[in-house]
């Protein structure tokens, strides 16, 4: 009955397209009529979960540059011009490899045959057969292990994560966020400039390819890692994506019960002996990756453009629902219900999927180089791969591109299909009011917090690194950094549809709301080298 009152009175919005030059948001103020337009829409029309279906189950796991990302990039596009978007297409930036899994086997044959829980580990080369050989347990995880197993390891397969007793989850691995949880984020907290510790982690990038030369200079046939999170879940990351980059030899991620199994016959002895077959396939066919682009034309080409985006690729231990299909779906949603509401918007509202995040931002990080800024000079070493993703930051002085005073607003969506619950305003107050204002209209849907602290980890934060307003919303954790997020079970039945409704529709009356704005969102300036912030701190090596 609820329902069928609230879409009532939502069907019966001024039926004309919505334009700018009736919008009444200006200085943040919200046009009611917009919102009931855009509610009507997501809720009694909805495509999200198909969208998310057709991601998640159809196409699956969309590794950057796999086949399977090239489905999706074809199918995104599709999708958006059916709905009417224009300007459909395609930026490409430089990669790396292509890499597929066809299929795979981990099994234990002796001291029993078990089957076991594993997956191969991303770019690492398959095992061109079954490949039998008694396990040898080497921890190892910096450069100066190496001379402890030397001359131990040849014909064995190398397992390399220190195994532990256990560690089960100790909380539940559901949840929603509280009042109370929500208020604590809250907080401004100030930024901290470490470029010693930056220069630690780049130099730690080195030594997975140190790893994988010296376990083929050792003579063995393979290595295996212990999965970091119990209950069977495997993950599969690998880092090596690069042309002429790629590990030497096979690797495999082992459940975490499996693996300290393995480990402690290995420890009593005699060692347990695997079979491994796995089948992958590479392809340097086209080294470029590409971000999918599609826009609702602005009235007025003066005004820039605001922007949402998600990432579209993903690992290969699930299906990509959570991190990110549902992100990618929201995005699509969010652009169906303002191209069907018939919004006229005074700025353009472009749409980004973005691939490569996986490997390091490394989608948005091409198009912030393409349209908005650049960092460093000329003669600064050319960063690939990860390397990009930690060095970009310290680079100095920025340097504005033309376009970089167009983006008026970018809002990120990338925690899992959870509810939006607010937004961060990322330590930037002065567009805390207007957000509170822009939310409070779903208040009864839950959505209320707007929280001044940054968050990081995603697809905006390079952009808040230039300068730019890049924004991401507050989501419900579900069970997404418990379970699923990179893992065996990120699969379609782990999304909530109302949640992925209610993430659209919010998504759509911020993007509709800043296009028609007045005024674009006010933004911070233009970052400056800062100072360091302990001068005083003497570093650990092993941080």
């Amino acid at each position: 009955m609820r329902l069928y009152l609230f879409t009532a009175v939502a069907a019966i919005a001024i039926a004309a397209p919505i334009s700018a030059q009736t919008a009444k948001n200006a200085g943040g103020q919200v046009d009611k009529a917009q919102v009931n337009k855009i509610i009507d829409e997501g809720i009694t029309r909805s495509q999200v979960m198909l969208t998310a279906a057709h991601l998640s189950d159809v196409i699956g796991p969309r590794l950057t540059n796999s086949p399977s990302m090239r489905v999706a990039e074809d199918w995104t596009q599709k999708q958006f011009t059916e709905w009417g978007l224009k300007n459909v297409h395609k930026e490409g930036f430089e990669f790396g490899r292509g890499w597929t899994l066809d299929r795979s086997s981990v099994r234990m044959v002796t001291p029993r045959p078990i089957q076991l829980t594993a997956i191969p580990i991303a770019w690492t080369p398959g095992t061109n057969g079954t490949i039998s050989a008694p396990v040898f347990v080497a921890p190892m995880k910096r450069e100066r292990d190496f001379d402890k197993w030397h001359g131990q390891l040849k014909g064995k397969i190398v397992l390399v994560t220190l195994p532990n007793s256990g560690n089960e989850p100790d909380t539940a691995p559901f949840k929603r966020y509280t009042a109370e949880e929500l208020a604590k984020l809250d907080q401004y907290e100030q930024p901290k400039y470490d470029p010693e510790a930056a220069d630690r982690r780049l130099k730690r990038l080195d030594y997975t390819k140190k790893l994988g030369d010296f376990l083929k200079a050792e003579g063995a046939v393979a290595y295996a890692t212990m999965s970091y999170r119990d209950g069977k879940l495997v993950h599969g990351e690998g880092y090596l994506f690069g042309v002429g980059d790629t590990m030497p030899l096979p690797g495999v991620e082992i459940a975490a019960e499996d693996y300290r199994r393995l480990a402690r016959l290995a420890k009593i002895g005699p060692a347990p002996t695997l079979e491994i077959n796995t089948e992958v396939r590479f392809d340097d066919s086209d080294t470029k990756a590409y971000n999918v682009i599609a826009e609702i034309p602005g009235t007025d080409p003066k005004a820039g453009y605001v922007m949402a985006g998600a990432h579209l690729d993903s690992w290969v231990a699930g299906d990509g629902a959570g991190d990110n299909g549902a992100g990618t779906a929201m995005i699509m949603e969010a652009a169906r219900i303002l191209s069907a509401s018939g919004l006229r918007p005074k700025r353009t509202i472009r749409f980004a999927l973005w691939v490569g995040e996986e490997q390091g931002l490394l989608g948005s990080l091409a198009y912030v180089e393409q349209h908005l800024a650049t960092r460093g000079n000329a003669s600064d070493p050319a960063q690939t791969g990860m390397k990009r993703f930690y060095g970009w930051s310290n680079r100095w002085p920025i340097k504005p591109q033309p376009g970089y005073g167009d983006l008026a607003a970018y809002f990120n969506l990338d925690n899992g299909s959870g509810k939006i619950r607010g937004i961060y305003a990322e330590n930037n107050p002065a567009v805390v009011a207007t957000f509170k204002e822009w939310l409070a209209p779903f208040a009864s849907m839950g959505a209320t917090s707007v929280v001044i602290r940054k968050t990081g980890g995603t697809d905006h934060v390079f952009m808040q690194a230039v300068g730019a307003p890049g924004f991401q919303f507050i989501q419900d954790p579900l069970d997404y950094n418990s379970r699923t997020h990179h893992s065996s079970v990120d699969t379609f039945d782990h999304l909530k549809a109302d949640d992925l409704r209610q993430g659209s529709i919010i998504l759509a009356s911020f993007l509709a709301n800043a296009a028609n704005a007045d005024k674009a969102l006010p933004r911070p300036p233009l970052p400056t080298q800062p100072v360091v912030t302990d001068p005083f701190a003497y570093n650990d090596d092993e941080d």
